[in-house]
């Protein structure tokens, strides 16, 4: 067999084309070549502006507990193959796969536009979740600082809010989150896939690795923040086995809640994922693929409310039932609703007003 091949320091083993453009090309091995790659060996991150007019995103899903949410990041660097949001850099013209990881865009006007939105007469306050489709911790934004001056902005005006992230890069916003947590308006959710680190250098490679993201729950949670475990996804086969190990790791770093998400594979996601297991599990990949069929009705997913989280039929109720009896025996407190009451509107003329 020959060697699985890949861009180093990336996730997809693939860089399909978008889904709108007219003409489909798809690279194949003729036999000739000495490796199975079509890529090339380095890609380098790429940084452009997202010239956005505005920055809050609603949605009406029943199956999250926010309605409204801030991505101040488009494509994410992290790079971890099974990400559910990869099918939107289609939207920009640009390839799910390996552009998804290094193609990148931002919104240097963000904290502007979410004071703006927030002064906004018709605006009326609930929690926020920060990074749900992409990172706000991913590495850029160490050097780029919008995912805090988003908190700066809902700080200053007490707005409460959500951040899900598997990066450590949180844990330099410790001093404003630990101030928010104070009058209950921040929770934190970290994200989490294995306590492997092999298999988590090949299937999120510029993520935090697992060690170290349970040393930021334990911080954050000494800093009196509330952390929620973040299970996800869980991939049969592959990764569910070690819910109850990452259950009780967290527990015993600090998380006071839990939640898992099974294995979501819309759109292009579906082949990028696939493709991935062939290159670096080729053992278990039509055992994986055909678990997430028991799971999903015959088919790679479903898109139903009340489905595409959780799956259907017998071992993702087996599931369910295996993450609920760990949440009671670890004795998971639970965290507070957000607090929406103490929210301060920005004046809509600025500081001064007019008189």
């Amino acid at each position: 067999m020959k060697k699985a091949n890949q861009t180093h320091g990336r996730g997809a083993t693939i860089n399909p084309d978008n889904r709108y453009i007219d003409n489909q090309r798809v690279s194949f091995d003729d036999g000739w070549s000495e490796t199975e790659s079509h890529l090339p060996k380095k890609v380098a991150t790429q940084l452009m502006i997202d010239s956005a007019k505005s920055i809050i995103s609603y949605n009406q899903s029943p199956d999250v507990p926010f309605d409204r949410s801030i991505n101040p990041y488009r494509g994410c660097e992290h790079g971890c193959v099974y990400c559910f949001a990869r099918p939107s850099h289609a939207y920009l013209d640009l390839s799910p796969g390996i552009d998804f990881e290094t193609k990148l865009f931002h919104k240097p006007n963000a904290a502007e536009l979410l004071k703006a939105e927030l002064a906004n007469k018709n605006y009326r306050c609930a929690p926020i979740a920060v990074g749900v489709n992409t990172d706000a911790y991913q590495p850029v934004e160490k050097e780029l600082q919008l995912t805090r001056s988003i908190l700066e902005v809902l700080m200053e005006h007490r707005h409460p809010f959500y951040i899900i992230t598997k990066s450590s890069l949180i844990e330099r916003d410790i001093d404003l989150l630990a101030e928010a947590a104070k009058d209950n308006l921040v929770q934190v959710a970290i994200s989490l896939t294995t306590l492997d680190r092999k298999l988590s250098r090949s299937m999120e490679p510029r993520a935090t690795a697992p060690q170290r993201r349970m040393q930021t729950i334990k911080r954050l949670s000494e800093a009196g923040i509330p952390i929620e475990a973040f299970i996800a996804p869980l991939i049969p086969v592959l990764n569910d086995s070690e819910l109850e190990a990452l259950l009780t790791t967290a527990r015993e770093h600090g998380a006071k809640e839990a939640l898992y998400i099974l294995l979501r594979l819309p759109r292009e996601v579906d082949d990028i994922f696939y493709q991935w297991l062939i290159a670096h599990e080729p053992l278990k990949a039509e055992h994986i693929m055909q678990r997430v069929r028991d799971m999903r009705d015959g088919k790679n997913y479903q898109a139903q409310f009340g489905q595409r989280m959780r799956g259907t039929g017998v071992f993702a109720d087996l599931m369910e039932q295996r993450f609920k009896l760990a949440v009671k025996n670890l004795k998971f407190p639970g965290i507070s609703e957000l607090r929406s009451d103490l929210f301060i509107a920005p004046h809509p003329y600025g500081q001064m007003g007019l008189f």
